[in-house]
């Protein structure tokens, strides 16, 4: 963490000068009540205030982001939705719920009912002197008796605090329940803070030798690492094999308009319908990407729904420490399977010591949904599909090598265990909210990542036409001894620095049935494949790295992954050329 060990913060004083919340263009510009809804992360808010409105949320204007505030409207009410709270953490979501708490006067505090005294304490330091009201949630999770044990105890925190005090299920909570919801916010009140010591605790339900058995097998790294990798890569074979089914009719549907762009004065063909060209690429994003972007959403978004993503967070998190990333930036780096540019955007919620070192396990080793269908088609072209998996183990290793080698062991050790483990039964999902993941993520690739892909598509394009990039490719060649490759292997890594589905270009005939470059053992392959695709980030991923993290950090990180790349690609041939 930069500058040492850093202080709680301790109220408004440290706080920045907040950024105004845009409002969504439906809620009237009369004055309304608006509530800022505060808690740690997965403690119910988002699902409460889904509940509370009947409706999708809004997003604010809070940095471009897919974490950002967001605005629920309701009524006459905005409920303010914050980026959850992590504890002992400066994540930039953090800074972004604390700037929107400095503007707001009105908060609802959403505590885990089971965890309420506790996260009383990390939040109550924050509101100030705001009017508050507090939601308990997990009522489900609670031990109830017929004497009305949790009745009696919220009497008792309404007394102590003097606000309102409520317990239910953000899940599935009650008619009655939001309308008393609704009735606390109004009647909130600044809280009494002489009498907040030994708040009677909400006993959990006991989980039962079953459960906690459950427990510790998710606890189990390796089966974490199955869970969280399993289904996704399921998901994206079945996906790609789909899309093949129907890249040739879509590419069939569009050879009119292509050869018509073809008969327009260059350098319009090279920019719409040549190898790079927007149009001519459109079947690749509409049947390959974009699907395998939702796809990895959806899956996220169900582990995140039914608390799995947290068990597999907190049994992974020992195993990643010494590599400097924790158990919750791992979930960013499988994002990255899908798209790397939301999920370098997602690092915004990691901590200042490891978002650095996620970033760059993104950048280096997660295969995208354009890399990893190209790399697939290069190992079922050339007739060595059982490389698929050495592939991706040999990813992981390398990457993990890399940052265990570029990370400080100052960052590493910075932050050495998970402050809470996961509590409470699994679940089943909720569509609801798994919908509304899945949504936003196709509006981050809509409006964030598209307009890149379109800017990198004719970039690639005036490359490719005025003879630049040939002459990159003739630059590359002399390189490619050193790596026991053919010089002709110089244009797939050229092209795969540019975009990733350039290594498919640079090493498939136009049918992308066969090798056009002489690769005459598998090693020579994988060295092949392995350089492209991770020599450098593609260049949307390095301007996303640029915006978020500055572009001083970019250069650097470009800098240090092609000197790691190169030399992970010099051992993977020679060894190959040990047995071949």
């Amino acid at each position: 963490m930069r500058g040492g060990k850093r202080s709680r913060t301790g109220g408004d004083q440290t706080l920045k000068e907040a950024a105004s919340i845009d409002r969504p263009s439906s809620v009237s510009s009369r004055e309304r009540f608006e509530v800022l809804v505060l808690g740690l992360e997965s403690v119910g808010k988002t699902s409460l205030l889904d509940a509370l409105s009947g409706r999708l949320a809004e997003a604010s204007g809070y940095s471009g982001s897919t974490l950002h505030c967001q605005v629920y409207a309701e009524d006459e009410r905005d409920w303010i939705d914050t980026p959850g709270i992590i504890t002992d953490s400066d994540a930039a979501t953090v800074k972004d719920s604390l700037e929107a708490l400095a503007r707001a006067e009105n908060v609802l505090l959403v505590l885990r009912a089971h965890r309420a005294a506790e996260e009383l304490a990390e939040l109550l330091p924050l509101v100030g002197a705001r009017k508050v009201a507090v939601a308990l949630t997990f009522k489900d999770r609670v031990v109830s008796s017929q004497n009305g044990g949790p009745e009696k105890k919220l009497k008792v925190w309404r007394q102590r605090l003097g606000v309102p005090v409520l317990l239910l299920d953000a899940r599935q909570p009650a008619p009655i329940e939001l309308a008393e919801l609704r009735m606390a916010v109004e009647n909130a009140d600044q809280v009494k803070r002489d009498q907040l010591s030994d708040l009677p605790a909400f006993t959990p339900q006991s989980e039962g030798k079953a459960k906690l058995g459950l427990e510790r097998l998710l606890g189990f790294a390796p089966l974490s690492l199955l869970l969280l990798f399993g289904p996704a890569w399921l998901a994206v074979t079945q996906a790609n094999a789909l899309a093949d089914y129907f890249y040739a009719p879509v590419l069939g549907a569009l050879q009119a308009p292509l050869e018509w762009l073809n008969g327009l004065p260059q350098p319009l063909p090279a920019l719409l319908s040549g190898e790079y060209g927007v149009v001519a690429m459109f079947p690749f994003l509409l049947l390959y990407a974009l699907p395998t972007i939702l796809v990895f959403s959806a899956i996220l978004a169900i582990y995140k729904n039914t608390g799995l993503i947290d068990r597999l967070s907190y049994g992974l998190h020992p195993w990643l420490r010494p590599f400097g990333l924790g158990g919750r930036d791992l979930v960013r780096v499988v994002m990255g399977f899908g798209c790397n540019v939301p999920a370098v955007i997602a690092t915004r919620s990691c901590s200042s010591c490891t978002r650095g070192a996620c970033v760059s396990a993104i950048s280096f080793g997660s295969a995208c949904s354009y890399q990893l269908p190209a790399t697939l088609a290069v190992f079922a072209a050339a007739g060595v599909v059982w490389l698929a998996p050495v592939y991706l183990v040999v990813l992981a290793i390398t990457t993990l090598i890399y940052l265990r080698l570029t990370t400080p062991t100052a960052l590493r050790q910075a932050r050495g265990e998970l402050l809470l483990p996961p509590l409470g039964n699994l679940h089943l999902p909720r569509w609801r909210p798994i919908f509304r993941e899945v949504m936003q993520s196709l509006r981050d690739f809509t409006f964030m990542a598209l307009p890149i892909f379109i800017g990198i598509c004719f970039l690639a394009g005036l490359l490719q036409w005025s003879g630049i990039l040939a002459l990159m490719t003739w630059a590359a060649q002399p390189v490619m001894w050193v790596l026991h490759l053919p010089p002709e292997a110089a244009s797939a890594v050229v092209l795969g620095s540019i975009r990733k589905d350039g290594l498919a270009i640079g090493l498939l005939d136009a049918e992308f049935s066969a090798l056009k470059v002489p690769l005459e053992s598998p090693f020579q392959v994988l060295t092949a494949v392995y350089l492209a695709g991770v020599l450098l980030p593609c260049l949307v991923t390095l301007l996303a790295v640029a915006r978020e993290m500055r572009p001083a950090f970019a250069l650097k990180m470009v800098g240090r992954q092609a000197a790691f790349a190169f030399g992970f690609a010099v051992v993977i041939a020679w060894v190959g050329a040990c047995f071949f």
